[in-house]
């Protein structure tokens, strides 16, 4: 066995995080994407029926489209709102409880969802998604609580389940949504509303966790607390190092507050780290993944597969990637998170490349829908194992603690405006572009690739003040004097402490 198995299952503790902080912290931003594709036509009947019963006349099909449009993208519009709040909330009341607290937000939208075809009110599935969207303030909530408990040794590895949950949610709302399951005419609120029991059981499960041990000391400078919690996370031994540590960045930040997201932007100090985020998450929107399971309907047609298997067909596409997932969880220790994002971006430009000519020529050359298909779960692989898990808990790993609230706030709202705008943008790519819409996420996916290869240090095993001095270095003008390189240190301490 790895070793660095071998000290995670010394961690049982933070091993029961993962799980009870994912189930209800990004399984259901998972769950919510994919969810809706399946009840759409029960969705839409009840608009109608809800209009025939209450006033008397029938939708015409363009409206009822436009109205369920809505109520599918509603839900970036409660992430956008949700995503604005969370670095204040998760300041003020702590990881932990603000997972906790988010659950009856998560409860009250499943219940609305699930009573929505008994009340026939559409409204009330729209105000559930609204608010299915504000409880993604877990989103930040559940990377920081878990990049936190985690030691540093097995940070990388522990970060990439925040992805995998969001791959298993993706897979069981694919799953949950067939036939044969809740994808029904009698069981869609129930499908819709699943949501609710994964906040049901973090919420009875989440007390038996301890908050976390930076929170405790860094905000609440509770240091025999952070102690105690440390050894019930990692083993019952002595930790004064790991405490020490914290203490360092406590003391360097001791005249520092917790900075909006006004105060990063100003911050000349943290301004590679702030560029880095922008760029990763605006490419990890922008990468093509949303495109190429459009396409994928697209060519699993092509290649002959019948139209009432197609969903079955889409589960791989799901399966895949939750698959790939669990596999960067294994691999990320040994081979770190720089590596495995540029590789997985590299890998995704040229299969981006390849699929926009496959899927141009499938029509002319009877094979080439197979050669579309592989490349679609090839895409999904480099897609799963890289970009996918490394980038959620980035911002937790290259910002200081003051910083952290801000840089999820703004990382969190570039992944919900790129959702929506996308969702917005993308069919009139595909109707004016068709294929050729996979060249414009090649171009992101190689430039991000470039940047984090010249501009990213790996963050592999080191502290944040490591990184830190690792971007400082990085980013360093070349025949820069010793006096000189003083000087840039005192601006950028004033920088940090100006506020």
């Amino acid at each position: 066995m790895p070793h660095y198995l071998t000290l995670l299952i010394e961690c049982p503790v933070v091993i029961a995080a993962i799980f009870i902080s994912g189930i209800g912290g990004t399984f259901q931003y998972g769950y919510c994407i994919s969810v809706m594709t399946s009840p759409s036509t029960f969705i839409m009947d009840l608009i109608n029926k809800t209009c025939e019963h209450r006033y008397r006349f029938t939708l015409e099909k363009w409206h009822v489209s436009l109205i369920w449009s809505f109520t599918v993208s509603i839900f970036c519009i409660g992430g956008l709102l949700g995503s604005l709040m969370a670095g204040s909330f998760i300041s003020k009341f702590g990881r932990k409880r603000c997972l906790f607290l988010n659950n009856f937000v998560a409860i009250f939208g499943a219940v609305l969802m699930i009573l929505s075809q008994t009340a026939l009110s559409f409204e009330m599935i729209m105000v559930g998604r609204f608010l299915y969207g504000i409880n993604s303030v877990s989103l930040s909530a559940h990377t920081m609580y878990l990049t936190e408990c985690a030691p540093k040794r097995l940070r990388g590895m522990v970060g990439v389940t925040i992805a995998t949950f969001i791959s298993l949610g993706k897979f069981s709302g694919q799953l949950l949504g067939i036939s044969e399951l809740l994808g029904t005419e009698k069981a869609w609120p129930w499908l819709l509303g699943f949501n609710g029991f994964t906040a049901l059981f973090q919420l009875l499960t989440l007390p038996f966790l301890p908050e976390s041990p930076s929170f405790l000391l860094m905000y609440r400078g509770d240091q025999q607390a952070c102690e105690t919690v440390l050894k019930k996370l990692w083993g019952n031994k002595d930790y004064s190092g790991e405490v020490a540590e914290m203490l360092e960045e406590r003391a360097a930040l001791q005249s520092v507050h917790s900075h909006s997201v006004l105060e990063l932007i100003q911050t000349q100090a943290v301004r590679w780290q702030l560029l880095t985020i922008i760029v990763t998450f605006t490419t990890l929107q922008l990468s093509g993944i949303n495109a190429v399971y459009f396409y994928s309907f697209e060519v699993f047609r092509a290649a002959g597969i019948q139209e009432h298997k197609i969903r079955y067909a889409a589960l791989g596409t799901g399966l895949c990637e939750l698959f790939t997932s669990v596999t960067c969880f294994l691999i990320i220790e040994s081979m770190g998170k720089k590596v495995l994002l540029f590789r997985g971006y590299m890998g995704m430009t040229g299969t981006l490349i390849l699929l926009t000519i496959s899927v141009y020529l499938q029509r002319q050359v009877s094979w080439m829908p197979y050669c579309s298909m592989v490349l679609t779960f090839i895409f999904i692989f480099f897609f799963a194992s890289g970009p996918a898990g490394v980038t959620a808990p980035l911002p937790g790993e290259i910002f200081t603690q003051s910083f952290k609230s801000a840089a999820y706030t703004i990382a969190c709202t570039i992944n919900w405006t790129g959702l929506f705008v996308l969702g917005m943008v993308f069919p009139l790519l595909v109707e004016n572009l068709d294929s050729f819409c996979f060249l414009i996420f090649t171009l992101f996916c190689f430039g991000c690739a470039m940047y984090v290869k010249f501009n990213v240090p790996e963050t592999k095993n080191r502290t944040v003040l490591e990184i830190k001095a690792e971007f400082k270095k990085m980013h360093r003008k070349p025949g820069a004097s010793e006096e000189k390189r003083s000087t840039d240190h005192k601006e950028t301490t004033a920088q940090e402490t100006k506020f």
